[in-house]
This record gives C-alpha cells, structure tokens and sequence, in this order.
C-alpha cells in the first residue's frame, strides 16, 4: 500500500472519530493502534505502554495543574472588579475610554491566567455589563474582549506553551519568555486600532461624568492593582531571572493568588473547592490528549508518514516563507474545528520534520504557532471565545465573530511582524541565556 492512500485512510478514521463525538484523546489513541495494526508490525501493547507512561512522567508537566489552578482561584476573586477600578481612572482621557479596559484587563490576567477562555469569562463578566450600561458601541465591546482574550494562549503562564514545549522538547522557560514582547506588541496593536476607531466614531463614545478624577484620586484607585502586580511579577520575574523553573515558579504563584484571594475576602471553602477540582478537570483533559498525542506520534513514526512528508515538502522547495503562509491558512483551517491544544498536539509529529527541514528555529515557531491558534479562537464555529462571550451575553455567536474581525486581522499583522522581524521573539530568550 502506497504511504498516500495510508494517509488518506487513517485521515479518514479521524475524521470520522472526531465528527462522532469521540473525545479528541481516544481519537488521537484510535488513530494510533489503526496505524499499527494495519500498517507495522510492532508490538502495539508495549509501544502503547511505554509511551503513555513516557509522556505522563514528564517533570515539565508538573507546571500544568499548578499554573490551571492558579487561574482558577483567581477567577473567583475579585480580581477582574479590582482591575476595572484601578484602570479606568487613567483611561478617560484616552480616545476609546474605558474600551481600553477590555484590552489591558484581559493582558494583566493573562499574565496570571494561561487560559484564554478563562481571561474572556473572567474580564468579562465584569466589563459587558458595565460598558454596556455607560452606552459604549455593542461591537466594540464584544471585539476588544474576542480579541483581547487571545492574549491568554501568549502572554506566560501560557497553558498552550507548557504543551508545546513538552511535545517538541522545547524549553518551556525560554518559551514563556518568547512570548513576552509579542504579547505586549498585539496589546499595543489593539490599543492603537481602538483610538483610531474612536477618532473616527467620536460620536460613537459615550461621555463619562467620572472623567475628571484627580491625580490623588487615580493613585489611590491604582493601589487595588498592587497585589495582581506583585503576583506578575513574582511568576514571570523569577522565571527570567533563574531564579525559579517554571514548575517552581507556578507552585509560588498558587500560594501568592491564595494569599490574594484570601486577602481581598474572596477564597472560603466552596471557592477552594471548586477551583481545586475545576483545575483536576482540565488537567487531567490536557494530560489525557497529550498521552494520546504522544502515541500517535510513536505510531506514526513506525509507519514512516512523518518521514515521507518531509521528503515530499522538500522536493516542492518552498521557501520558508511560503511553507509558513501554507502552515498559516493550514492551522486556520483545522483550528476552526479543534480547541487550541488539540491542534498543537495533534500537528506537531508531522509539522516538526518539516520546520526542522526547512530551518526554522522551533522556538520561535511555538510563538507563530500560538498566535495563529489565537486566531482561531475567534472564527467559527469552534471559537472558544466566541462561545464564552455567547454565553456572557446570549448574543448570536456569528454576530460576535463578526465584531471580533478586526481584531483578527490586528493578529494576522501580528503574525507577519514576526516573521519580517523574528528579534520580537528571539531577543529576550537569547537575553535571558547570556
């Protein structure tokens, strides 16, 4: 049998596990015997074993529940209140006012968060209401959350990185720092398309009777953002500085967002509990597709897929930046279908060779990586974001993708910055290992 129609039967299986229903691990498992059963002669049970317990015993998935539970205690703090009433005082006077809060809210808690729905849910459920009742333009209130709400897949802790660096081997704290300057760069970007909107839409801003605060006024508003601050800056500071792995730095930052949620009278037994096992839930989904992921890597090694993929990619000779633009509309495609971490655990077995091949640093590759999945957590129909904030607002989830168009655009930008300028993602790694 000819290794394309070998492709195209066990492409075939997946989709078909996929579109029944069966959760993406057992899929990405199913997947994985099929092609041994019917197309090696390795031993499948051991293979399966070994592999299973290989990727599950990994001290880099440590960081996983521990950043997961970080930002599940602090999605029911108070966090999201205490950074609506230290940002909005310096906002007002800023084309677009408190629309901005939508984007630097969500940038402050994905640097606690790691999660991008958990950043949408958690800033939103505070900002909609309130910037519905000020009469602020529904689209734009919807598109800088959809948007903005991306950072949490970027910004470190980033779940998604933690599953990236462990699938290709990649230092995870070299990746979260990667992540910095590109995550400041799209909240710049988002910024600066939110006042020139409202340059143009004056009309369009509602006035705010708050808007002349005193200077004395703003610092005291801002001293509620001290605590998230400090928390910041112990998770990413100590990462950068060697001072702290990452699993060393989450397991801090689990104790500095107990001690903030408990100092802000937020955390009680219920609270505990429930982000405790909210966090057991998705780490254990996480760990479950990455064990799957991680056979069919195997699996697909002993069939020789991967292999001859990357020789076919090779005898095409693209350029560089034609395999990325292939990759790009590739990864906008299937993550149209697939939640952010089932792309990247699903992808990376057959893509790496390929990126290897073609002399792409893999480092800066999980940050191109990350960005176009953002994007796909803003198109339909397996928009995370877009079905959180459907669920915030019982809006229809077509006009919430609609509102969040220009800020996927603002990530396509991103995309092509980086790959003009790669230094945006290399620099601080480079810095941190000198």
């Amino acid at each position: 049998m000819s290794e394309l129609t070998m492709i195209g039967i066990l492409l075939l299986l997946l989709f078909v596990l996929l579109g029944s229903g069966v959760w993406v691990a057992f899929s990405l498992l199913g997947v994985g015997m099929a092609g041994m059963l019917f197309f090696t002669d390795a031993p499948m049970g051991q293979v399966l074993a070994t592999t299973v317990w290989g990727s599950s015993n990994s001290w880099a998935l440590a960081a996983l529940p521990l950043f997961i539970w970080m930002g599940e205690i602090l999605f029911r703090s108070r966090l999201s209140e205490d950074m609506f009433a230290g940002l909005s005082p310096w906002l007002n006077h800023l084309p677009g006012k408190l629309l901005h809060v939508n984007i630097l809210g969500c940038g402050i808690f994905a640097a606690v968060s790691g999660s991008s729905a958990a950043t949408a849910a958690t800033i939103g459920k505070m900002s909609i209401p309130e910037l519905t009742k000020r009469g602020y333009p529904e689209n734009m209130v919807l598109g800088t959350l959809a948007g903005s709400a991306t950072l949490g897949l970027l910004i470190p802790p980033s779940i998604i990185l933690i599953v990236y660096g462990v699938a290709t081997e990649q230092s995870i704290a070299r990746l979260f720092i990667g992540g910095i300057l590109p995550g400041l760069m799209l909240v710049a970007l988002f910024i600066g398309y939110v006042i020139i909107w409202s340059l143009f839409h004056r009309d369009d801003i509602p006035d705010d009777e708050k808007e002349s605060s005193s200077l004395a006024e703003k610092f005291q508003a801002s001293r509620r953002l001290i605590p998230v601050i400090l928390l910041i800056v112990g998770v990413i500071g100590s990462i950068y500085s060697g001072i702290a792995s990452p699993t060393d730095a989450a397991a801090v930052g689990v104790l500095l967002s107990l001690l903030l949620s408990w100092f802000t009278g937020s955390l009680n037994r219920q609270t505990f509990f429930d982000g405790l096992m909210g966090a057991t839930r998705t780490s254990c989904m996480i760990a479950f597709i990455l064990a799957g992921a991680a056979f069919l890597t195997v699996a697909m090694g002993f069939t020789g897929i991967p292999r001859m993929l990357a020789q076919w990619i090779a005898t095409l000779q693209l350029s560089p930046y034609a395999l990325l633009g292939a990759l790009t509309i590739f990864f906008i495609i299937i993550g149209c279908f697939l939640d952010g971490i089932s792309v990247v655990v699903l992808t990376t077995s057959v893509i790496m060779p390929m990126v290897e091949q073609a002399g792409i640093d893999p480092l800066w590759f999980g940050i191109f990586v990350v960005i176009v999945v953002e994007m796909s957590q803003i198109t339909p129909p397996v928009g995370f974001n877009l079905f959180v904030i459907q669920g915030l607002t019982n809006i229809n989830i077509l006009r919430v993708a609609y509102a969040a168009i220009p800020f996927f655009l603002l990530l396509l930008a991103a995309l092509a910055l980086i790959v003009i300028f790669p230094g945006i993602v290399t620099i601080m790694p480079t810095m941190m290992g000198n």
